[in-house]
């Protein structure tokens, strides 16, 4: 395997792989180290975007490569869980998330705004249902620790729900936000989690509600970083995000004082050219001021 890595590409369980992938591979193993073995295997697959010509994940492949590099000391795997192999969900909309009545107004009118943590079973379908049939996108699962959110408007019985948002794990490799940053190899690959990545917003069709997309974002850069510190032992210091340009002009990012990096270059999570994914504009929000600090390694510095 000493070899393997050293060369241009290798061909492993039916792909072709450069040793910068294999790299990635080994990297992802050590930065998620709670993930059940599918679930790291799930994670691999997206972020390389390896899957089969039916377009699902190749785990098996995946799982088979992680005990190759296993066997080689190249990594330690996960401790195998009784879990069933992870494949792409199938989410179908219902009545329960049929258009309502429509919501117009000023932001005051809906006050207060206020954010839900999805936890539940019975809120997470309903949460990923809603993303799935509104979101253009639509929804897929996230991987790593993530974090999803019902936005909503005045107290019971008087609520109404208006929108979802995601925060989950950041782009593996952004040229842009690591020079902002000043972030070298050996910095990201130790401090990555301490940024997360808004994946979806979503403002529902029907809701028209002036200045409540900047306000939900608002809301949120607080509540992330009480519930990554509940559920994940650690707070995050730096949001990101990606806005579609054909499509939206992020000013509710600008009113929420999120910063504009410049475009992306077509890449994947990954860091991988693309030429099918469309240009996005980077958008950074510092949690707290000295943000760069927590992002640098020092020199001999231990990372528990």
């Amino acid at each position: 395997m000493e070899n393997q890595l050293e060369d241009e590409s290798v061909l492993l369980f039916g792909r072709w792989f450069t040793s910068l992938e294999l790299l990635d591979v080994i990297e992802i193993t050590r930065m998620f180290p709670t993930l059940s073995c599918n679930e790291l295997a799930k994670t691999i697959c997206e972020g390389l975007d390896w899957t089969a010509e039916n377009g699902k994940y190749k785990i098996d492949g995946c799982l088979k490569l992680l005990e190759k590099l296993q066997s080689n000391k190249k990594i330690e795997m996960p401790v195998k869980r009784n879990t069933h192999p992870l494949t792409k969900e199938q989410v179908i909309p219902s009545e329960a998330t049929q258009e309502e009545e429509m919501i117009q107004g000023v932001l005051w009118e809906y006050t207060p705004i206020r954010l839900q943590s999805v936890r539940s079973k019975a809120d997470i379908r309903l949460w990923n249902e809603y993303v799935q049939r509104y979101h253009y996108l639509g929804y897929k699962r996230p991987f790593g620790a993530h974090q999803r959110y019902f936005i909503w408007s005045g107290n019971p019985p008087q609520e109404r729900r208006l929108g979802c948002l995601l925060f989950a794990a950041s782009a593996w490799a952004l040229a842009e936000r690591d020079a902002w940053i000043g972030w070298s190899k050996a910095d990201r690959s130790q401090r990555l989690h301490l940024i997360v990545n808004n994946t979806r917003f979503l403002i529902f069709p029907w809701v028209q509600v002036k200045n409540l997309a900047s306000k939900a974002l608002s809301l949120s850069a607080k509540q992330v970083c009480l519930d990554w510190q509940e559920r994940y032992g650690f707070k995050p210091v730096l949001l990101e995000t990606f806005v579609d340009v054909e499509r939206y002009k992020g000013t509710c990012y600008q009113a929420a004082n999120w910063i504009p990096l410049g475009l992306t270059v077509g890449e994947g999570r990954m860091g991988r050219h693309r030429h099918d994914l469309p240009l996005k504009q980077i958008y950074m929000y510092p949690l707290r001021a000295d943000f760069r600090l927590h992002l640098q390694v020092t020199p001999n510095e231990v990372i528990e």
